[in-house]
């Protein structure tokens, strides 16, 4: 696909998770003041966060696209990297926050919410959002960069993290009408902090890893492998060997440096085009914006 049209789909699916980030955050505060439920806050701030970065990003997609330069060698692709790990970052901080305030009202008796009120508009919730999820879904099979992939992400937690929520309040009001009635109380803040404990773990992954693209590490040693399976595949046809693989991924870029040598000390100019342009075109299937140099190996004297 052409970069212009994965830019019109990126921005196309942006805009619907933008456009489903505010309804459900307005439709989310508004109930949370109202029934002072610190599980509806998780999702609200959840969503209030997916927004606030949303919206820079709009601004930041077609950067992404632009070529890269001698000024810019790596282009505008470390700036995403570092895009996700803000936004991750504030989000791990407010859902630690969170866990403590409920810790904290779970040592002074609970908080009493209207449990009926809130099982009933979270299933209204879990079935918008999966509206939005498979609308995101539907589209991405198109296009998914790195970044549509966690809005896609964050919309199917949405679904899982508000049926949960709907099943532990449908249980809080039969909780009600037994003799452990005195239970109920607990029911939100430990649905709280259940949440944010899930939500904990992608945070974390996603900061670990665009951390590393933004210094420029090694990927994970599957993705080093996978390459080299690709390369040596085509370089064997034509007798040569790699002798040291390369590979930066930062953002949606990945540069991959092959340094090769031949099996009879000649390197043919033609046929090291050619081995680039199919190494290149395998490894589109795989990533999203790739570069590829083949480096021959000059012998020791």
């Amino acid at each position: 696909m052409k970069n212009e049209n994965k830019l019109k789909y990126e921005k196309y699916i942006m805009n619907i998770s933008l456009i489903g980030s505010v309804l459900f955050m307005i439709a989310e505060g508004v109930m949370a003041f109202w029934t002072r439920s610190h599980s509806i806050l998780m999702d609200c701030i959840f969503d209030l966060t997916d927004l606030i970065m949303i919206g820079p990003f709009l601004l930041l997609v077609p950067l992404l696209y632009k070529p890269v330069t001698e000024r810019r060698p790596y282009g505008f692709a470390q700036v995403e990297s570092l895009f996700v790990v803000i936004k991750y970052s504030v989000l791990l901080a407010i859902t630690v926050r969170l866990v403590w305030d409920n810790f904290y009202a779970i040592l002074h008796g609970g908080r009493e919410v209207d449990g009926g009120k809130i099982a009933v508009f979270e299933l209204i919730v879990c079935a918008c959002c999966l509206i939005v999820y498979m609308l995101l879904h539907y589209f991405s099979r198109r296009y998914a960069s790195m970044t549509i992939q966690a809005e896609i992400y964050i919309w199917k937690l949405d679904v899982i993290s508000s049926l949960g929520v709907s099943l532990a309040f449908f249980v809080e009001q039969f909780l009600q009408k037994t003799t452990w009635n005195h239970l109920a109380a607990y029911i939100d803040p430990i649905v709280a902090i259940i949440m944010s404990c899930l939500l904990l773990v992608e945070p974390v992954k996603m900061i670990i890893h665009n951390v590393k693209s933004l210094i420029l590490f090694a990927p994970d040693q599957e993705i080093m492998d996978s390459i080299r399976q690709i390369a040596e595949h085509h370089m064997d046809k034509i007798h040569y060997d790699i002798e040291f693989l390369d590979v930066i991924q930062t953002g949606r870029k990945t540069w991959v440096e092959i340094y090769l040598t031949s099996h009879n000390r000649i390197i043919n100019t033609k046929i090291l085009l050619q081995l680039r342009n199919d190494i290149r075109a395998e490894l589109q299937q795989v990533f999203d914006q790739v570069y590829v140099e083949l480096i021959p190996s000059l012998p020791d004297e």
